[in-house]
């Protein structure tokens, strides 16, 4: 199993769902698969857990889903890529672009590491506008890689 943050097969340029629970558990489904979480219906738990806190949209089209799990083996960042955007409470409407950190329960600040680089580059128009024009998984994920890992 890879440590690398964020890899090919934990991005979905084109995700199916329109609704929230619905591309979080195909995101998270991907970290199952690749071995970084262990049992998807606990994961999911918490992350609904975590969203019912307050909701994770952020404006200009962001949703960064996120939570500390026992079920998480490894950080881990997943993305998808949404055409019709998906509601995840922020107040200028859908993201289209979904961030799904996960973070192991004994694993300190890794989640929110991760949380505060990404929102950092959020900001930038050119970081977004790359995320949406990409066409290739893995160049995406080594893109995200550079930009929010130190």
């Amino acid at each position: 199993m890879t440590t690398e943050l964020i890899t090919s097969d934990l991005v979905e340029l084109d995700l199916a769902g329109t609704g929230r629970q619905a591309v979080v558990r195909d995101l998270a489904e991907r970290l199952v698969a690749a071995g970084r979480v262990t049992d998807l219906e606990r994961f999911l738990a918490d992350v609904e857990a975590r969203e019912q806190q307050m909701p994770t949209g952020l404006e200009g089209g962001i949703g960064i889903p996120h939570c500390r799990s026992a079920a998480v083996t490894a950080p881990s960042l997943a993305f998808g890529r949404s055409a019709a955007g998906v509601d995840f409470g922020a107040e200028d409407g859908p993201a289209k672009l979904i961030f799904l950190i996960a973070a192991p329960e004994g694993g300190g600040a890794d989640h929110m590491t991760v949380l505060a680089a990404l929102a950092r580059r959020l900001v930038r128009a050119e970081f977004k506008q790359t995320l949406l024009d990409a066409t290739d998984a893995a160049q995406l994920a080594k893109y995200v890689r550079a930009e929010v890992t130190p």
